[in-house]
């Protein structure tokens, strides 16, 4: 009886110190992505036959790589005005995909030709190219290393000078892959990405793959303005603003291009 008491009692006593442990472990787990919005501060037009695939904004000027065969281009954009001030026509075989610039070098994915087309910046001269395999969806250059997506639920980083792979990491969210990570921007330790067919961003930690962010980017267009839309006129193309802290977001097919904030939602 004695030892059966002193069991209760002991059990009992250690009764606080499991729940302190248990609430300490809780506090410590890591929470789930912040949910956000994409709040609109202005709206701009777009070219509606522009199949967006790729989006980036250097000193003012907005490049944008449009998809399709035999309509793919690359072309630098007036921003306020959705007025084409520069256009180059890829091969009727290629289908423009993702675009990043590094060191006064632009870079455009292809589809599934497993080529990246380069040009120099001033002149959007085509100037080279680099071979890949595999599909390319997404690219962004984070100052260091380019950083890609090619549809699945990884991100696959490449070096700049050979677009060789350097490494690859996997997006989760709550332990579970995130599929279909699309257009990419990078901003500091984070890329964020479109995620195919959906009206959904990410806010990826480039390091690790953890959704850090979910933003919702439903209800930009009027109904009006999404009437007789294609069902391929999806969310897609992202740029960041770093005089301002905002990003310029848009879709395939879309009137209009948004400058927007991501807020709390």
């Amino acid at each position: 009886m004695r030892r059966t008491l002193g069991r209760t009692a002991h059990a009992l006593g250690l009764l606080p110190v499991l729940l302190l442990v248990r609430s300490a472990a809780i506090a410590e787990a890591p929470a789930g992505p912040t949910q956000m919005r994409a709040e609109v501060v202005e709206a701009y037009p777009h070219d509606p036959n522009a199949f967006t695939q790729g989006l980036l904004l250097h000193e003012g000027k907005l490049y944008e790589s449009t998809g399709l065969y035999g309509r793919s281009t690359l072309r630098e954009v007036e921003l306020t005005t959705g007025k084409v001030l520069r256009r180059v026509d890829l091969p009727s075989n290629l289908f423009g995909e993702g675009l990043a610039l590094a060191s006064n070098k632009l870079v455009q994915l292809t589809w599934h030709e497993g080529v990246a087309l380069t040009y120099d910046l001033a002149s959007l001269t085509k100037n080279g190219q680099f071979s890949y395999s595999g599909e390319g969806w997404g690219l962004c250059f984070d100052g260091t290393q380019f950083v890609q997506s090619d549809g699945s639920q990884r991100l696959i980083f490449r070096d700049p000078a050979s677009f060789a792979i350097t490494r690859q990491v996997a997006v989760t969210q709550h332990d579970k892959p995130v599929m279909s990570i699309n257009e990419l921007e990078c901003v500091g330790d984070s890329v964020y990405a479109n995620i195919w067919m959906t009206d959904r961003i990410v806010e990826i930690a480039k390091l690790s793959g953890v959704v850090r962010a979910t933003i919702d980017a439903s209800g930009l267009l009027s109904p009006a303005e999404e009437e007789g839309l294609a069902r391929e006129a999806i969310l897609n193309g992202i740029a960041y603003d770093p005089g301002n802290g905002t990003f310029l977001i848009t879709g395939k097919l879309w009137p209009k291009l948004f400058r927007v904030r991501f807020v709390p939602k």
